[in-house]
């Protein structure tokens, strides 16, 4: 039996395509608003650090009403650190729509996650979105987008996917790149009838996947998921086992609050059917992954196994000198309550304790971007801390030491091309393809995932901003050497106190700096870059010895040169082995892991000597 009053829709696409842009045009036309109703751009980045961004990083559930009919819509992320969010949400939707950007064609992300849906066997509605660019370039990209789902091993009816023509900001949509759209409506009438309403037995004992998990103070977790088979009520006994547990026990438990989505809102309902998408509160550790039942038919849903992160950072109790000044959680129970906590929501990240240390947590992700949002996140909450340089994490296979290798795919100007194939060729790069588009030319590459750490700042100097790269996990592959991590030195303050105008002007003749005058430092603190390849240590504390001579023009104003400022990710990218980041609700400070110079030197002569 199908419920034909139902779809059950994700979106799916490589970052900053127009997700969540479309979206919020679908529920402007799928009535969610009044006629007068003020409404905010990208409504569904509801977290200030994806506003800020522009990317989105949780799974979002909404729904509209058209005809009749209820489309249940799922607003996925385009970011590859967060495709273990994408993965699962999959699992609650009976077809994608697949946007693409009608100038970028198809991108790495793009291929991950429609090679995702096409293995669940999912049927795909293909939007060209930003079709009104100036630089749109339709038919090439419908080719494009055809060769993708041939290399995919699409089957023949996935070959046959319906094609639409979009621009998500103006809210229009057509059958033919020729012929202007002036409403959603083709896209509306394209999931009624292309997307298989949910198969749906109500009479059956009641069975669903929990997909996503979202969390509130109040209530604690919530599940959600959509109903494989029969009716939940509010209030029933109900079951909990999983898949991949099959010796633990089902447990019971009771569903007390059941939402569904409308619009923006979550609605209370008292009973719910298959089919549905829903949201369930009252299950204490329920997590991604559970199946909840009928208690007398606890039958678990094998689930999608998220694949494993590929690297890894050390996050530590803050120990510097200025250690609890700014920080309103500071203690390594604290530290480690939040981060076990991120691992409910996030599936993707794995905590793990450091052997033989008490204050000290290996945290695991899918990508740099994933672990800098959980860094932001934390700052932001008061929390304070330090990380350590990212690492990837190593795997043997067949008795080989295998590294993560990533796809890259890069979009420069013409010019810029040898500079890119230069610096990636240096870094263990595999050049792939290459495809001139106008005056930019399209490369493709497989990098080892550390020869990418530190690059991106590199690729913006280098292509002077213009340059565009993306880049996606793509296989476990023998290990290809030594990479050299950085090739410069660090500017190391070598006192306590205040950084002084007199101290910076001669410390600024070694080297780029990082603070201004009047900033509390510390010894060991890392207060500039050096274009050498060594560490000199630099005093900028010191001051002018004052005395009776003068001479002239001995005290005209020392000019300084403006400090640069470091992002969170350019902190994370610039630091050394032997370095730690220092993170605090107010700043972030690169300093050494042995603060001491005597120390440190000891210890750098016996690494010498092995």
């Amino acid at each position: 039996m199908k419920n034909e009053k139902l779809r059950n829709v994700a979106i799916i696409a490589h970052v900053d395509h127009g997700k969540t842009t479309l979206v919020d045009e679908m529920l402007k036309q799928g009535g969610i608003y009044r006629e007068n109703q003020a409404t905010v751009e990208r409504v569904m980045d509801s977290n200030d650090l994806e506003r800020e961004r522009g990317i989105t990083i949780l799974a979002k559930n909404t729904a509209v009403h058209y005809k009749d009919v209820k489309i249940n819509i799922v607003d996925t992320p385009g970011h590859a650190d967060f495709g273990g969010e994408v993965e699962r949400i999959l699992k609650m939707v009976n077809g994608v729509i697949l946007l693409v950007d009608a100038a970028e064609g198809p991108m790495p992300q793009t291929r991950f996650v429609l090679s995702r849906a096409l293995e669940l066997g999912h049927r795909v509605i293909v939007v060209l979105n930003k079709i009104d660019r100036p630089d749109q370039r339709v038919h090439e990209v419908i080719d494009e987008c055809l060769e993708l789902l041939l290399d995919l091993d699409a089957t023949d009816e996935q070959l046959d996917s319906p094609m639409l023509f979009c621009s998500g900001r103006q809210g229009t949509a057509s059958y033919s790149p020729e012929v202007a759209g002036t409403d959603l409506v083709p896209l509306f009438e394209t999931i009624l009838d292309y997307i298989p309403a949910p198969e749906c037995d109500p009479e059956a004992p009641f069975q669903m996947l929990v997909s996503s998990i979202d969390y509130n103070e109040f209530v604690g977790r919530i599940a959600i998921g959509r109903i494989e088979r029969g009716t939940i009520k509010q209030n029933q006994e109900i079951a909990v086992c999983n898949y991949h547990s099959p010796d633990v026990p089902p447990r019971k438990a009771k569903a007390v609050s059941l939402y569904t989505f409308d619009g923006l809102n979550r609605t209370p309902v008292t009973e719910a059917a298959a089919g549905e998408i829903i949201a369930m509160s009252g299950i204490g550790d329920i997590t991604i992954g559970d199946t909840i039942c009928a208690p007398a038919a606890p039958e678990p849903i094998e689930f999608v196994k998220i694949s494993a992160p590929t690297m890894e950072m050390t996050f530590s109790v803050n120990d510097s000198p200025f250690a609890g000044r700014e920080g309103k959680y500071v203690t390594s129970r604290q530290l480690r309550d939040r981060l076990f906590r991120e691992t409910l929501k996030d599936v993707s990240l794995r905590v793990t304790e450091v052997e033989g240390s008490t204050d000290s947590f290996n945290v695991a992700g899918r990508g740099e971007m994933s672990l800098s949002i959980l860094i932001e996140t934390m700052r932001r909450e008061g929390y304070e801390f330090q990380v350590s340089p990212p690492r990837v994490l190593y795997q043997e296979v067949d008795g080989k030491k295998c590294e993560p290798v990533e796809r890259v795919v890069i979009d420069v100007p013409a010019e810029n091309v040898g500079a890119v194939m230069e610096k990636l060729g240096a870094r263990k790069g595999e050049f792939l393809s290459m495809n001139p588009i106008g005056s930019r030319t399209k490369l493709e590459f497989l990098v080892p995932s550390r020869g990418l750490f530190g690059y991106r700042n590199e690729f913006l100097t280098d292509t002077k901003g213009e340059g565009i790269m993306a880049s996606v996990f793509e296989k476990y592959a023998p290990y290809r050497g030594d990479i050299q991590r950085r090739n410069t030195g660090s500017l190391v303050a070598y006192e306590t106190g205040e950084s002084v105008t007199y101290g910076l002007y001669w410390a600024q003749e070694r080297g780029a700096l990082f603070i201004g005058a009047g900033v509390p430092v510390y010894e060991g603190m890392v207060v500039g870059v050096c274009p050498k390849l060594e560490d000199i240590t630099v005093n900028v504390c010191r001051k002018k010895q004052l005395t009776n001579m003068r001479a002239s023009g001995s005290d005209e104003a020392l000019r300084l040169v403006p400090p640069r400022q470091m992002s969170l990710e350019q902190c994370l990218e610039f630091l050394a082995d032997d370095e730690l980041l220092e993170v605090t609700p107010e700043n972030l400070r690169l300093r050494k892991r042995i603060l001491n110079h005597d120390r440190r030197m000891k210890a750098l002569m016996r690494g010498k000597n092995g």
